[in-house]
């Protein structure tokens, strides 16, 4: 049996914070303790800011609740480390106004930090370089944590939601995970009005509401979240669409491209391959075809081929000559 209190302590509270909930008879196990010291442990928790709730019955256990101040939390040197990298990069992250917080709670992190720990951050510091992506959406840091929260616990949501069309409805959605890509925030999960899998970008999102009702996560139909999302964006229904065929290697264009999409760009063969447009506006297009750094034929709807055409024309005139950039044939 574990006799000291204030390493079992620590170790509990550990426990406590590394997953949703703890049966009582397994954190005894974990700690070496009998029930009854479990629950005494619990209480001096409580008498230290934590709150930790308890549930009674045959399926009973613990759990760490968010109370109305925020106690001290336990990390690990792993997990310091992780917090500490993700406030240096959050201050050039897309969530609306979390950039000053970013700041003070990096501040505050680091007076604590071993000389150890300082070391392998200022490691990654050095070698991490933040970049903006043009048109980056900001993303609600409080619809961010509730869906998140909703994600871990397994718990259905409730929102407003404006689709493509502009047209608003309620969905109610089994949430999976939460994704960041291209300047947006998405959340992928199992929209049960519809059946089926979707993702929903958070800028259209609005009011979510956890409804306390927890439910069996489903297998994705793909590989991983990300994967599933660039699969989603690349084939979505577009008010714009057109394939480039480039004379340049598919490797070489995918390099190109400031969005390359799993799907976006097929090859033809060593030299030459083909690129899927698609975009709700024609200018999002033309910033494809503007990287494309080799010879091109475009195959679109007319309106998209003289939207184009005045874009490569603007260019030109701005340049002054047009043999900066290969000539596109329609």
């Amino acid at each position: 049996m574990s006799t000291d209190m204030p390493g079992r302590m620590l170790r509990l509270l550990s426990l406590l914070q590394s997953r949703r909930e703890w049966p009582g008879r397994e954190l005894a196990q974990r700690l070496g303790v009998t029930d009854r010291t479990v629950r005494r442990d619990i209480e001096r928790l409580r008498e230290l800011g934590y709150p930790v709730d308890a549930s009674t019955g045959v399926a009973g256990g613990y759990r760490l609740g968010s109370g109305r101040d925020l106690p001290p939390l336990l990390l690990d040197d792993d997990e310091a480390v992780a917090i500490a990298i993700g406030l240096r990069t959050a201050v050039n992250a897309s969530v609306a106004g979390i950039e000053d917080t970013a700041v003070r709670a990096m501040a505050k992190l680091e007076q604590v930090l071993p000389s150890r720990l300082r070391d392998r951050v200022g490691t990654f510091e050095a070698t991490i370089v933040p970049t903006l992506y043009r048109g980056a959406v900001p993303a609600d840091p409080e619809v961010l944590a509730v869906l998140a929260s909703a994600c871990r616990d397994h718990e259905i949501v409730v929102f407003d939601y404006r689709g493509r069309s502009g047209v608003a409805g309620s969905r109610r959605v089994e949430p999976h995970s939460l994704v960041s890509t291209y300047g947006r925030w998405f959340l992928l999960g199992y929209d049960l009005h519809r059946d089926d899998w979707r993702n929903f970008r958070l800028d259209r999102l609005v009011g979510p509401v956890p409804v306390r009702h927890r439910f069996t996560p489903r297998p994705l139909p793909s590989a991983s979240a990300a994967a599933y999302l660039a699969a989603s964006i690349t084939e979505a229904p577009y008010r714009y669409r057109g394939t480039a065929t480039v004379q340049a290697p598919a490797a070489t264009v995918t390099a190109w491209l400031p969005a390359p999409l799993p799907g976006k760009v097929e090859p033809l063969d060593d030299r030459s391959c083909t690129v899927r447009l698609g975009a709700d506006r024609i200018d999002q297009i033309a910033m494809d075809l503007v990287t494309l750094d080799a010879e091109y034929t475009l195959e679109a709807p007319r309106e998209v081929r003289e939207a184009i055409a005045a874009v490569a024309k603007r260019l030109l005139d701005v340049s002054g000559t047009s043999e900066e950039r290969p000539r596109a044939r329609r």
